[in-house]
């Protein structure tokens, strides 16, 4: 028999997350992303936060500009700066400078970084839902965790669900709990490595968010058990989102929002 899953806190958050903000129909983790995702129902988005090198939380995935902007031709004609090289060795008012939608197509030319400032105030006024996941620039992987937790304290301070912080790295997310222990927290899974229950729990981590195809009815039962929310990324077939949807997960990561309604 197994075991009895106990009721779990509220959860304040839809099923339904797009993924960097409208999945691959806009240029990730820009603004131009949450609102074409908002044009699809979506009221939570999933994004990637770093720090610049003088400390301002913007919005990127890649450790390196390459992929998603146009540093490589902005940032060569500056024999001392890296152009490869993400946040960690730009200031703020370099960065603000790239065209961060070319690379998606045309009608995105000259869309900017984002700062998570800007998203935040992008999502209190419309009334949308955020996960940030810490992504840090090696090596400063609690500094970045302690800096987006404070942010997120003040940019939210007057609201009443705050973002859901989320990490692979267990020191972002120890960072986070050191400044800002009452903004809730989910450790990011690639596989389920030994101890990553017990590691959630010390954590106090409210959510736990993996792979996918790590959840099961054994892994879920786990997880629910130990009074843990269960999230997945990135879902996008539908055979897939509806093995979660009857596993009796609570979020989905998607890219296809699109073909998804957050109102299923």
């Amino acid at each position: 028999m197994s075991p009895s899953v106990p009721d779990l806190p509220a959860w304040p958050y839809p099923r339904w997350i797009a993924h960097r903000g409208a999945g691959k129909l806009a240029p990730e983790n820009t603004l131009a992303a949450f609102r074409l995702g908002a044009s699809h129902g979506y009221r939570m988005f999933e994004c990637d936060v770093k720090l610049s090198a003088d400390g301002v939380p913007f919005l990127m995935h890649d450790a390196s500009l390459q992929r998603t902007t146009n540093a490589k031709a902005r940032l060569a004609s500056h024999p001392a700066a890296d152009a490869s090289a993400v946040g960690g060795d730009h200031q703020w008012h370099t960065l603000s400078q790239l065209d961060a939608g070319s690379w998606h197509s045309r009608t995105y030319a000259g869309e900017p970084l984002p700062t998570l400032d800007a998203v935040a105030a992008y999502c209190i006024a419309n009334g949308h839902f955020l996960n940030i996941e810490i992504k840090p620039t090696p090596g400063t992987e609690r500094h970045t965790g302690e800096a987006v937790a404070r942010q997120a304290t003040h940019l939210w301070k007057d609201q009443s669900v705050p973002p859901l912080l989320t990490s692979f790295a267990v020191e972002s997310l120890q960072g986070a709990m050191a400044v800002a222990p009452d903004l809730p927290r989910g450790l990011l899974l690639d596989t389920l490595w030994t101890g990553w229950l017990e590691t959630a729990l010390t954590l106090g981590c409210t959510a736990i968010v993996c792979n996918q195809a790590l959840w099961d009815r054994s892994s879920v039962t786990q997880a629910q058990s130990a009074g843990f929310r269960t999230l997945s990324y990135t879902v996008n077939d539908e055979w897939a989102a509806q093995r979660l949807l009857n596993l009796g997960t609570d979020g989905i990561i998607t890219d296809r929002v699109d073909l998804f309604s957050p109102a299923r």
